[in-house]
This record gives C-alpha cells, structure tokens and sequence, in this order.
C-alpha cells in the first residue's frame, strides 16, 4: 500500500513540476519575472499556511532560521526570479532539459563542502551531464549562451544549491514543515520587489492569474507535499528515478499546451543530461554492487581473483 501509495504520488509530482515550465512560460509576458513570483509564493505560502492552520506543524528552532532562510532564498525567491525571467523568452521545454541537471550544483557543494567523495561514476556522470547542458544551450532556435539560457543556468545553480540546504532541516522536521519554512521565507523576502511588480499584477489579465494561481496551489504547493509522500514511501533510487521524467514530461505538455517543438539537438542534449544525472545519482548503488560481488562469489564459491583457483578450494574452509 505505502508503495502504491509513494508511486502514485510521485507520478503526481512528475506531471505537477514538468507542467510549471509551460505554465510559466505563458504567465510570464503578462506579469514578468517580480509579478509572476510574488503570485505564485503568495498563493503557495498562503495555501501551505491553511494546511498549517489544521495539521499544526512545530515552529521552526531559532539555530534553524538562517538555514531556512538561506534555503527560501535560492529554492523560492531567486529560483522563480531568474527562471521566470528567462522564459519570457526560452522556450519551457529548453528549460526543463537545462534545470534537470540541478543535481550538478547540489553535488559539487557536497564534494567541495561537505567532504563527500567524488567517485569515478559520479564524475563521468557530471561530465556527461555538463555536456549535454552545453548542447542544448547552444541548439536553442536564436538562444545564445549570452542570452536568456544564462538565466536558466543560474536558476539550475540556485536549485541546486537549495536541497543541500534543506538535508539537514529533512532531519529535525517533517516534509510539510520543510516545504512550508522557505516557501514563506521566500514570500517574505520577495515583499520588497512589491513596487516593482504591482503594475503588472494590476494589469494581468484572467488568463495569467488562472496560470499563477495553479503554479502556486498545485506544483508549488501541493507539489511539494505529494514529493514527501513519495521520498518517505519508496527507497531513494526509485523517487530520485522519477525524476528522469520531468524533462520529457515538460516538453509534451509544452508541444500539447503551447505548440513548442524541440529541435534535434535540444531533444539530444535533454536525453544527454538525463543520462549523466542518472549515471551521477545512482554512483553509489553501483558502487556498493561492484564491492559486493566478490564476496557473493565467494559464498557461491566461484572463482575470485587473488582467492582460491576452484570452486573446491573456495568452498574448502573450515
């Protein structure tokens, strides 16, 4: 049931994040970078504050405050900035394929931060995924590397700097809490751009409300409580695996929704990213199999280099 039950929800969350990209996409000329962002936070964090209101989270500790306030800033405030900015003019389905390779950023911060090992797999697999960024940077119709596509890579960085962040609040609070935390941290901090963003709030039409309104209930808010429900009900490998799927989900919604058509080598180097994400993410896994297979042809008694010569010999021990 808990699997079925992860599955679903993580299937939900595939559609529900893979569809922000168009969604985005055709909000943002109505209500620009500042406006689309204080929409959908103000209607994320007031939607998750009703959810608080009857679930009764614990308040954050005082020790945790920057680290939600760090995390609010790059996941919410500067990630929706720059990401909203960019697909004024980037195609949704070219983002999609560049923001899958976020996992980039989170790992050269734990390499480089928190003295996790860089293994081969885990290297090849960020090479692999580098380059297939740089391909679809440059294969966008009239996209240059100075343009707009610099915008999405800097929203993969700041999406990439927020899950190193929020891993240690995943310990001490629930998953609704940590969705809950930087979400109004990112709200509150994004208050100040109000000025800015108010001509093009009052100007937008019904079309682009409808669109902020669902950005901010459904892959905002309820997006991030379905996410939970999958990693706390499916091992790692399988959630982490789901997501594979964003980048080829947001570009059919993007061709259904909005008549989006990839080019060639946008939708070679989106395969290119996923493929070096996967490689990166599941290092580990590989790893841990490769060192136990020795020991597993040892029980079997097969051969092992340096061990016994037979498989009489092998199984000869006392």
């Amino acid at each position: 049931m808990n699997r079925t039950l992860g599955l679903t929800a993580g299937i939900a969350v595939v559609i529900l994040w893979a569809s922000a990209f168009p969604a985005i996409r055709l909000a943002a000329p109505a209500f620009g970078a500042v406006g689309l962002s204080l929409a959908r936070l103000a209607v994320a964090s007031a939607a998750l504050l009703a959810l608080a209101w009857w679930t009764r989270p614990r308040r954050p500790r005082l020790g945790d405050l920057p680290l939600i306030t760090a995390a609010g800033f790059t996941g919410m405030t500067a990630y929706q900035l720059l990401l909203n900015e960019a697909e004024r003019t980037v195609p949704a389905g070219t983002a999609s394929l560049v923001v899958a390779a976020a996992p980039l950023v989170s790992l050269a911060i734990a390499v480089l931060f928190l003295a996790e090992r860089l293994s081969l797999a885990r290297a090849l697999g960020s090479l692999v995924a580098l380059a297939g960024v740089t391909v679809v940077s440059l294969a966008g119709a009239g996209i240059s590397i100075g343009g707009a596509i610099t915008l999405v890579v800097a929203a993969t960085i700041a999406q990439g700097v927020y899950h190193p962040l929020i891993k240690p609040l995943l310990s001490r609070y629930t998953s609704l809490e940590v969705a809950t935390y930087p979400m109004i941290a990112g709200t509150v901090m994004s208050l100040p751009l109000l000025p800015w963003g108010w001509p093009s709030l009052a100007a937008a039409g019904t079309g682009a409300w409808l669109s902020a309104i669902y950005l901010g209930l459904l892959p905002s808010a309820l997006g991030f409580v379905l996410w939970g429900i999958a990693v706390r009900s499916l091992p790692v490998a399988t959630s982490t695996a789901l997501l594979y799927l964003v980048p080829g989900v947001a570009v059919l919604i993007a061709y259904l929704w909005l008549g989006e058509v990839p080019t060639f080598g946008e939708a070679v180097g989106g395969l290119v990213i996923v493929a070096g994400v996967a490689l990166l993410t599941n290092a580990d896994r590989l790893a841990h199999r490769r060192a136990a297979k020795p020991a597993t042809e040892r029980r079997a008694g097969v051969p092992v280099k340096g061990l016994a010569s037979s498989p009489v010999k092998a199984g000869a021990a006392p």
